[in-house]
């Protein structure tokens, strides 16, 4: 029904951007405002600023586990319209060899499609695993 290869490449820049420290590069697949929701509570999102400065830190927080890299395992889409969709992604850490060091984190996304891009609109934390 959607765009599922606009979605896998907007999902791929965003890994190489969080891991990589790349706060502009993780806002760019995002579109604000936006909401952001764990077990902890829900948090708006209104800037592309506020995007960046949270995941250009990213890169710091996970060197300190031994993690160097992570790649977008999408486990479930669901379209809801031909530009919305729910996808579910597991987040393997990954050492700086490639290895899966045997932890990941898991969230659903919102995303919606337009012009051929793919933008996060919100997301649910589900957390480490």
């Amino acid at each position: 029904m959607g765009d599922d290869d606009a979605v896998r490449a907007m999902l791929q820049r965003f890994a190489r951007a969080f891991t990589g420290g790349d706060g502009a590069g993780a806002a760019a697949c995002w579109e604000v405002p936006a909401l952001v929701v764990s077990e902890d509570g829900s948090r708006a999102v209104g800037s592309a600023d506020e995007v960046a400065a949270f995941f250009g830190g990213a890169k710091a927080q996970y060197a300190q586990q031994g993690v160097s890299d992570t790649r977008p395992e999408v486990e479930c889409t669901e379209w809801h319209t031909p530009r919305l969709a729910s996808v579910t992604v597991r987040w393997p850490y990954l050492d700086a060899a490639g290895r899966d060091v045997g932890r990941s984190e898991r969230s659903v996304y919102l995303v919606r499609v337009s012009g051929g891009e793919a933008k996060i609109c919100a997301v649910v934390m589900l957390g480490a695993q």
